[in-house]
């Protein structure tokens, strides 16, 4: 329980804390990890005896990661962002039409191309966060000079 209550508080602060950049790729990561679950469901069902109640988790997998790409969707800036945010856009509702789809058909292949096309988006990210990070720890903070 103590355990649980660390753990949580630990995510808690790392979301309150993380730059915007930081918290999509925190999204971004969170998608691969429902959809490889979703794929690691498929692939069960696909090999072996299928098990329908493994249906459930595998739909729950796949529409927690539509609701992150939504939420990816709303949090664009169309006036800052530009032909980016408009092309990103598109992109996101590509993925949850695809998602749908490939719920309802159980498609392990389309499935595998959103996952590898969002890994693609999450490491590009994770370039502009780092090269951000790095531009503004080279910067040197003055101090306000009070002598005149």
């Amino acid at each position: 329980m103590a355990y649980q209550n660390a753990l949580s508080t630990y995510r808690e602060t790392r979301i309150k804390t993380a730059s915007q950049g930081q918290l999509i790729i925190m999204l971004y990561d969170e998608a691969i990890k429902h959809l490889d679950r979703g794929l690691e469901l498929l692939e069960k069902n696909s090999a072996g005896k299928k098990d329908p109640g493994r249906i459930e988790h595998i739909s729950k997998a796949i529409m927690k990661t539509q609701e992150i790409i939504t939420e990816l969707m709303v949090s664009l800036d169309f006036e800052q962002g530009g032909d980016i945010a408009r092309n990103l856009f598109s992109l996101y509702t590509w993925f949850n039409q695809e998602l749908l789809e490939a719920n309802i058909q159980q498609d392990i292949r389309r499935i595998t191309i959103i996952r590898n096309m969002v890994n693609e988006l999450r490491g590009a990210w994770g370039e502009i966060v780092a090269k951000n990070s790095a531009e503004s720890a080279g910067k040197q903070v003055t101090g306000v000079n009070i002598a005149g």
